[in-house]
C-alpha cells in the first residue's frame, strides 16, 4: 500500500471557483483520498512520501481524445500539403512500408513526447495496435486504442477481425489503463456495409467507435455526391451514431448535423491546429458546446500538427474560437476543461478528469515560478495561454509516477529517439526521399 501527500497550489478541475493556493492532495495507491487546504488530510493518513511544491500547480493529467501516436515517425516528413493529397501521395505509400516493430517505437517516441508535456490519456487510431498497446503498458499511461479500419482497402475484412481480437485481449488490461473501441477510418474509406459491420460488432462486445467526420470539404463533396447527404446525416441513417461514439474534427458542419450530433451524444475530438495546417477549416466548437455537444481536445498526429503538446493546443483551439466568433467565447476555464473533464467524457472515462476523493490519482503539476506566468492574476488564464509543454515537472497516472522533476521514469528516451531516427529515415531512402 502506498500513501503520498502533494502540497502545492491545487486546480481540482471541479468547478471555475474551485482553487486551493495552498493545499494538498492525498494519495492512497491509484486512488485520491482528499483535496483541499493545507491540513485537510484525513485523519490517521499517513503517508509514505511527501512532495513539497509550493510553486507548482497541481491539475488533473491532460487527455487527447484524438491521435495517431506511431505518426511520430512521420514527423516533418510530409509538410505544407492539403489534406487529400498529404493522405494519397505521402503518408499512405509512408505507411506501407511501416513494420509492427516501427510502430512500436513510433508510438513509445509518442508518450515520451505526451509524458513530459502532462498528456496522461490518449485515444489513438493506427494499425498494428498489440504493439501500441506494448508500448503503452510499458509507459504507464492510460489509452483507448482503435485498430484504424479503411473498410474500402484490401485489408478491411482483416483489420476488422484484428479491432474485434484486440478488444478480447486488451480491454480492461493494465489495472484498467487500457480501453479498446472500433475505428472506422472516415465516411470516405468505409461503405455503408462495413461500417453496419462495425457497428454490430462494437455494440456486441459494448465499446464504443471511434472516427473521422466532416474533415474536410473535400469528404463533404464526396459523400454528398454518393449519398446525397452530409456525412453526419448519411451515418446517423445508418445507426452508427447510437451507442458511444468520438467523431474527431467535425469542421464543417450544418446546423442540422449539430442538432444530429447533440440529440446523438455523439462526443466530439477538437483539433485545432491539425485543422490550420492542412487548411481543413475552423469547426463550430462554440455552436456545438451550445448545443450541449461533449468536447474534447486532441492533437491529431505529430504528422500534421507537428507536435503532441496539449498546451499549444488549448492556445489554439481557444484563440481560433474568438477570431472566428468573438473575444468573449471559449474562455480560460472552459478550455481547460475540454482537455481535463470534456476529454475524460469524450472517451467515456469515469474516474478520470478532476481531482476529487475516489477518482484515479492522474495528475500532472505545472513549474509556475517562470517569468511567464508572472503576475498572477488567473492561473487557469496563464495555464492556457502562457503555458507550454517544458513546463510540466510531474506527471502520475494510477498514483504512479512517471515523471519527477522533468526525468521520465519508465521510458529510455535515449534509446527511443535513435531508434526511431534510424526507422524513419530507413523508410525515407525506400522511397528516394530525401
Amino acid at each position: 500500500m502506498s500513501k503520498i501527500l502533494i502540497r502545492a497550489m491545487v486546480l481540482p478541475m471541479t468547478g471555475a471557483d474551485a482553487f486551493f493556493p495552498q493545499g494538498e492532495i492525498c494519495i492512497e495507491d491509484d486512488k485520491i483520498v482528499s483535496v483541499g487546504v493545507l491540513g485537510s488530510a484525513p485523519a490517521g493518513f499517513e503517508p509514505e512520501r511527501i512532495l513539497e511544491l509550493p510553486t507548482d500547480v497541481v491539475m488533473p493529467g491532460l487527455i487527447n481524445t484524438h491521435t495517431h501516436a506511431a505518426m511520430t515517425l512521420l514527423r516533418g516528413y510530409a509538410d505544407d500539403l492539403p489534406l487529400m493529397p498529404w493522405l494519397n501521395e505521402k503518408i499512405w505509400p509512408f505507411e506501407d512500408k511501416l513494420t509492427d516493430e516501427d510502430i512500436y517505437w513510433g508510438t513509445s517516441l509518442a508518450l515520451c513526447e505526451m509524458i513530459r508535456s502532462g498528456t496522461t490519456t490518449m485515444l489513438d487510431m493506427y494499425a498494428s495496435m498489440d504493439q501500441v498497446a506494448s508500448a503503452v503498458l510499458l509507459a504507464g499511461t492510460r489509452a483507448v486504442l482503435s485498430r484504424g479500419l479503411i473498410g474500402n482497402g484490401p485489408n478491411g475484412e482483416r483489420a476488422l477481425q484484428e479491432n474485434i481480437e484486440l478488444v478480447r485481449r486488451y480491454h480492461g488490461t493494465g489495472d484498467g489503463r487500457l480501453s479498446i473501441m472500433f475505428g472506422p477510418h472516415a465516411p470516405y474509406t468505409c461503405s455503408a456495409d462495413y461500417l453496419k459491420k462495425v457497428k454490430v460488432e462494437a455494440d456486441r462486445l459494448k465499446v464504443g467507435v471511434h472516427i473521422h467526420v466532416a474533415e474536410t470539404q473535400d469528404e463533404i463533396n464526396i459523400v454528398r455526391e454518393q449519398y446525397g447527404k452530409t456525412p453526419v446525416q448519411w451515418l446517423d441513417d445508418l445507426g452508427l451514431f447510437s451507442g458511444h461514439v468520438v467523431a474527431a474534427h467535425c469542421v464543417h458542419l450544418t446546423t442540422q448535423d449539430i442538432e444530429i450530433l447533440a440529440h446523438q451524444n455523439v462526443c466530439v475530438a477538437h483539433n485545432a491546429e491539425s485543422n490550420m495546417k492542412l487548411s481543413s477549416g475552423t469547426a463550430p466548437i462554440t455552436e456545438l458546446r451550445a448545443k450541449g455537444v461533449v468536447v474534447g481536445l486532441g492533437t491529431d498526429g505529430a504528422s500534421s500538427n507537428n507536435n503532441l503538446d496539449l498546451f499549444g493546443e488549448m492556445r489554439s483551439a481557444a484563440f481560433q474560437q474568438k477570431l472566428r466568433v468573438n473575444s468573449t467565447v471559449l474562455p480560460a476555464y472552459e478550455v481547460l476543461e475540454m482537455a481535463t473533464v470534456g476529454g475524460a467524457q469524450t472517451l467515456g472515462l469515469e474516474d478520470v478528469g478532476v481531482l476529487a476523493p475516489g477518482f484515479k490519482a492522474d495528475l500532472i503539476t505545472i513549474d509556475m515560478d517562470q517569468p511567464h506566468f508572472y503576475p498572477r492574476f488567473s492561473i487557469p488564464a496563464h495555464l492556457v495561454y502562457a503555458a507550454h509543454a517544458g513546463d510540466v515537472r510531474t506527471v502520475m497516472v494510477d498514483g504512479k509516477f512517471l515523471m519527477e522533476d522533468r526525468r521520465l521514469l519508465t521510458m529510455d528516451v535515449g534509446k527511443v529517439c535513435q531508434e526511431t531516427e534510424t526507422r524513419a529515415k530507413r523508410i525515407a531512402m525506400e522511397l528516394n526521399v530525401k
